[in-house]
């Protein structure tokens, strides 16, 4: 492991080989060219060592008032912190949930029940993944709303003049991603968000994917809710983050009865806790919300902005050298995009072009990405994604240009 102080990283230029050497899977698997960290990223040692911590001084959180579950809880409550001060929320706006898909989920049920009727309206974009779709689907068929789709350009951009277009007086309810998991597309969701408050409108933002590669102001943003996954930001499974302005959480049902989420329970009644604690049922995953803890303090070695140009430098490399191959067709050509390469080859089908570069060690996903409605705009089936890393290097995009060039010439 890399054992330069944050300060001596902070102070230095981003350097993807030192980097390398925190992230385990690379020693174990020397070979590997990893470039399927837009599904779920690689873990640095920092991230093990704390759960491993925590694991080993292990007891549950809240109402014990013995020592280790006082700290413990303390843990826990300090990484609700440090997430907080990651994306420039305040403590109490950061509800822990399993991943992105429960925290819209617990959006569309709590606030969707509350506040939609028949004939409301709910706009999302063409680009969104599954779980940003499905879930208001459920609560549009509950409720009697209607879903709207505004569309994509033919490069892959969304403009917030689109977007805008479709609003009405009956929008209630602007869900976007803040960058698409399939063409890398940045949106323009601080603009959207302007507008859809001036029509009275509530505002969720998917960050999964934009949370690992730019700085986050929730507050600056504007939205309603964020929410994001920990596993893509070289955190563990299992760990989710909902924000949400103080005001509406504490406006809303909760999503899940039971354990430490109430305030007082009697037969004939029960009474809730405030934000987040009404959204945490159950035990919490305060282990996994540790190690979220143990990646955020990680990748806060060095300026956002630093692995963010490393990112990009990789990324026009790799667009460009893709793009001047015979056969391959590229898609997303947004002016914004960063991270995700998707991409068809004329001469093979996606599922065999992979397995053949899985031979080659290469790791890379394939399929609809979560995505079919995208899928279906593009006039796909399936896809290749590869999606950069901090840990990924112009060797590793030389070594997927290899793979495919005899994937080629086995399969044309």
């Amino acid at each position: 492991m890399n054992t330069k102080s944050s300060a001596q990283r902070a102070a230095s230029s981003f350097d993807s080989m030192s980097v390398r050497a925190d992230f385990p899977v690379f020693a174990q698997h020397p070979k590997l060219v990893f470039l399927d960290s837009a599904a779920s990223a690689q873990k640095p040692q920092a991230v093990i060592d704390a759960m491993k911590t925590a694991m080993t001084n292990y007891a549950n959180v809240h109402r014990g008032v013995y020592g280790l579950s006082q700290n413990m809880t303390a843990a826990y409550e300090a990484a609700r912190e440090t997430v907080a001060a990651f994306i420039k929320a305040e403590k109490e706006e950061i509800v822990f949930t399993r991943n992105a898909t429960e925290s819209i989920n617990l959006v569309a049920a709590s606030w969707g029940t509350a506040n939609l009727k028949a004939g409301d309206e709910i706009l999302i974009t063409e680009l969104e993944h599954h779980a940003n779709i499905v879930p208001w689907q459920m609560i549009a068929e509950k409720t009697g709303a209607r879903l709207v789709v505004a569309p994509i350009t033919k490069n892959g951009d969304v403009l917030a003049s689109d977007v805008i277009a479709k609003m009405t007086p009956r929008t209630k309810m602007v869900a976007v991603s803040h960058m698409s998991n399939v063409l890398g597309t940045i949106l323009p969701v601080a603009e959207i968000i302007a507008a859809a408050k001036k029509i009275g409108a509530a505002t969720l933002v998917d960050g999964c994917q934009a949370v690992v590669h730019q700085p986050i102001d929730v507050h600056a943003l504007g939205c309603d809710f964020y929410v994001f996954s920990g596993h893509k930001l070289y955190g563990p499974t299992g760990i989710g983050v909902l924000y949400g302005r103080k005001e509406i959480l504490n406006a809303i049902p909760p999503y899940m009865g039971g354990g430490d989420m109430i305030d007082t329970v009697t037969f004939d009644k029960t009474t809730y806790k405030q934000a987040p604690s009404r959204f945490e049922a159950g035990t919490p995953a305060f282990v996994e919300a540790i190690g979220l803890a143990a990646a955020i303090d990680y990748l806060q070695q060095w300026p956002m902005g630093e692995i963010a140009r490393y990112e990009s430098e990789i990324y026009a490399y790799a667009y460009t050298q893709l793009k001047a191959m015979d056969g391959i067709q590229l898609y997303g050509h947004a002016m914004k995009r960063a991270g995700i390469l998707c991409f068809t080859c004329d001469w093979g089908h996606a599922s065999d072009i992979a397995m053949i570069l899985d031979k080659e060690n290469i790791a890379l996903r394939v399929g609809h990405h979560c995505a079919m409605p995208l899928m279906q705009v593009l006039g796909v089936t399936a896809t290749l994604r590869a999606s950069i890393g901090m840990y990924t290097t112009m060797a590793d995009i030389d070594a997927l240009l290899a793979g495919l060039q005899k994937a080629k010439r086995m399969l044309a």
